[in-house]
Formats: C-alpha cells, structure tokens, sequence
C-alpha cells in the first residue's frame, strides 16, 4: 500500500465512494461551511492530508483563495494531487500535519479523512499545529473516521458500513477487511474527545456539524 487509506492511489478515486458514505456530499458541505464564515473574503488555505487533490480542486473553483498550499505525507499522493492540479498556482509540500511548523499563516485549514490514522500523541500534535498555523480568527475543518460511545454503538456503525460495501458491491473479503482495519489501522475517537481536544488546544470554539455513518465534520475557530 502506498498510503495509509484503504487503496492504492491509481484506484483511490474510483473506489474511496464504495467506503465513504455522502463523500461528494462532504466537500460539499465544507464549501458551505467556508463560504458562510469567510464570504468572499480572500483567503490562504492550506490542505493538510490532501490526498489526490479533489477537494482542493474543489475549494480552488468555489472559494476566493488567494494562496493555496497542499500538504500529504504520502508521495504518490502528492504526485496525484500536483498532475490534477497542474494549471492551479499551488504549492505541494510533501509532509503531514503532524510536521507542519508554520505559524500564523493561514485563514482556512482542512484537514479530511486524514488524522483518523494517527495515534492518540500524533493526533495532538498534529491539531496543535494546525491551530499554530491559523491566523487569529482562522477556521480549521476535519473530518474524520469517530468511534461511537459503547460497544453496542461500535457493532451497529460496523454492521450498517458493511451493508453500505455490499450496496456498493464490494466483495465480503472487502468488506470484512474494511471493518478489521478498525482500530488496527485507523483509530477513532468519540465526539466528545474530539471537541475537548479541539478546546484543549486553544480554540475559542468548537462545533460538530456533520454526523454520517463513520464520518464526523467538526470545525473551530481560533
């Protein structure tokens, strides 16, 4: 595997909506989200985790960005995003966020479907370095893979994202080997541990305001 999603780059855009419920409709409402706190104000993003650059492709057509900086720590990624994104004026920095280290850069900063994969530590590290990179005022975005409250919980989002394979249909051996990569190869966190994280780090305020499957979009402010 040459990252840490479920598939190989050359097959991650065809396949990323067969384990993504609404994947389309994410972006979508992280366009909405942005354009309701920034309006046309001109801005500097950076997309952290930003895997083959669809959603930057998005954000460049919808949002008035000024400068825009694609962070991945997987190359073949990176590569992806630059050949998608190869008429945008971007900047392309091989690293995740856990490595960022600019300060008071940014207005927006998304981090999608990206630190789900870290430990508990880098997890806090990377959200620190996200919220040191923002300008006063700027807006971080995530969404991630989020662990429900109970066992019960856990068994029923399993059984509802296998159903959702199999409408897509995937195989069972997929299926199954999707739902072993919980808490082997992703690890969630419920909703409260990501908003007190969030509020441990300095934001002024965090919100949830996706909730979809194994999907969770929360946003704050610093």
């Amino acid at each position: 595997m040459d990252n840490k999603s479920a598939f190989n780059v050359s097959d991650y855009d065809k396949k990323v909506r067969s384990v993504i419920p609404f994947y389309d409709d994410i972006h979508d409402q992280i366009i909405c989200l942005a354009n309701a706190y920034f309006s046309d104000k001109p801005i500097d993003f950076l997309d952290t985790g930003c895997g083959t650059g669809t959603f930057a492709k998005i954000a460049l057509d919808k949002l008035n960005i000024r400068t825009a900086v694609l962070c991945d720590p997987s190359e073949k990624m990176l590569a992806d995003a630059e050949k998608k994104l190869e008429c945008s004026d971007c900047q392309f920095i091989l690293r995740g966020s856990e490595k960022i280290n600019d300060c008071e850069k940014y207005d927006l900063i998304t981090a999608v479907q990206s630190h789900h994969y870290f430990s508990r530590e880098q997890r806090e590290k990377a959200v620190s370095n996200c919220y040191r990179a923002l300008k006063k005022g700027g807006l971080f975005i995530s969404f991630e893979n989020t662990a429900p409250f109970t066992d019960t919980g856990k068994q029923l989002l399993l059984s509802r994202m296998e159903q959702y394979g199999r409408e897509q249909g995937r195989s069972e051996d997929e299926i199954k080997g999707h739902s072993g990569r919980y808490g082997k190869e992703f690890f969630p966190i419920n909703p409260s541990e990501h908003l007190e994280l969030l509020r441990n780090t300095g934001f002024n305020t965090a919100e949830i305001f996706w909730l979809s499957y194994l999907q969770m979009g929360m946003y704050a402010i610093k």
